[in-house]
């Protein structure tokens, strides 16, 4: 529904939870349609009524109208190009997609049609050449890890929670550094996440980072997907930071007891806040759709050395509406007149330059994210003398 959480108390005890969140639009602007509020409503109460065990599952809803194709591998320039001129060769439309990428790894949902048919792909033999096919593209010539794609029965899954998934099994998390390419993420850019254990009741993660949309929800996946158990939580943004903190506890019950598993929750907390991060020149193409499109526009970016950093892919009602983060092969900003000789080739009306995110301005200095913590870590602790939060392990 595209709504921002700006504020959000989340508390558990006892099997009960009340969680508060409080949501804008779009503009920033409250919420005061009946109807919206009505939707939001039946929607939440629907959702309560998940089955526990089903919480860190990703649903598969039986549907005819498309093939979905995971791919997973080493990031390159032109890679998405490739992905696509063969998808074109094979006679599937790109129908929807979204393509992540993050510390040298890139990992992308893609929902296709036959062509000719305009439904889902079932041949046997045609779903192995495509896999075939799509795996030599992803390995190229110096894969240091494994390729790999896979094809799902057709059905309806949430993209941006098997992307999490996807890249948190190829250990996109484990830092890796490129000679020659801009560390994308500098220092004062880069989020804050530290941990530290309540006696033997929880274990506080805290977060600072740039403001964006799905944030929550990204930390929340990331976590889930761990095997931790969110029981109280505090979520504040400003103009353009957000802090986050969390008590959690492992399934078993336990809070993280060795500093390996302190290290590598951070790493993957870290990559959660990143992968999402529109780094780059914002690029939006809206025009008609037809088969090879996606294939002729990323060539065209690929000839013109742009890197594909993110991409959202949808079509509706024979329209193609695809947004892009791009930015040159080292990293950095894109030479405005490249973008001009590109949109030229696609034509003006066609790509739209919405807004460049490197150029975003930095945070004004705050408290620092320790101090917040010992705050809230005193108000816990009083909590907990006065009984209101309870240790059910």
């Amino acid at each position: 529904m595209n709504l921002t959480i700006t504020k959000a108390y989340i508390s558990s005890d006892g099997g009960w939870f009340m969680d508060v969140f409080n949501v804008v639009d779009n503009d920033g602007n409250k919420i005061r349609d009946k109807e919206v509020m009505d939707y939001i409503q039946s929607r939440i109460e629907t959702s309560a009524g998940f089955v526990p065990s089903r919480r860190g599952s990703v649903g598969v809803m039986p549907a005819e109208e498309h093939t979905s194709i995971e791919l997973a591998g080493t990031d390159r320039p032109g890679l998405l190009s490739e992905v696509c001129a063969v998808l074109a060769d094979l006679h599937c439309n790109v129908v929807n997609a979204e393509i992540w990428t993050h510390n040298a790894r890139a990992a992308a949902v893609v929902h296709v049609t036959d062509d000719s048919m305009g439904c889902a792909i079932s041949d046997p033999k045609r779903l192995s050449t495509i896999k075939e096919l799509l795996c030599n593209v992803l390995k190229g010539s110096d894969d240091l890890k494994t390729a790999k794609t896979t094809l799902s029965a057709p059905g309806v899954m949430h993209r941006e929670r098997r992307l999490h998934q996807i890249m948190f099994a190829d250990r996109d998390y484990e830092r890796v550094e490129k000679a020659g390419v801009r560390a994308v993420e500098e220092g004062s850019s880069r989020p804050q996440v530290t941990l530290l254990n309540i006696e033997k009741d929880y274990t506080v993660i805290t977060m600072r980072s740039k403001d964006r949309p799905k944030l929550l929800f990204d930390i929340v996946c990331t976590l889930t997907d761990m095997q931790y158990v969110v029981f109280h939580g505090m979520v504040n943004t400003g103009r353009i930071e957000a802090y986050q903190e969390f008590y959690i506890r492992h399934v078993d019950g336990l809070p993280i007891s060795s500093e390996a598993e302190r290290v590598r929750v951070i790493q993957c907390l870290e990559a959660a806040i990143e992968r999402r991060a529109s780094e780059g020149l914002e690029l939006e193409l809206f025009t008609d759709d037809r088969l090879g499109l996606l294939s002729d526009i990323t060539r065209i970016f690929r000839e013109n050395s742009l890197c594909i950093r993110r991409a959202l892919i949808s079509t509706k009602s024979g329209k193609a509406k695809d947004t892009f983060y791009v930015t040159d092969v080292t990293g950095n900003l894109v030479d405005p007149k490249i973008i001009d000789s590109i949109r030229a080739q696609i034509g003006h009306t066609a790509l739209q330059v919405k807004r460049n995110s490197s150029l975003a301005p930095k945070p004004p200095h705050q408290e620092t994210t320790m101090g917040h913590f010992f705050g809230n870590l005193f108000k816990a602790r009083t909590f907990q003398n006065f009984k209101l939060i309870r240790s059910y392990s």
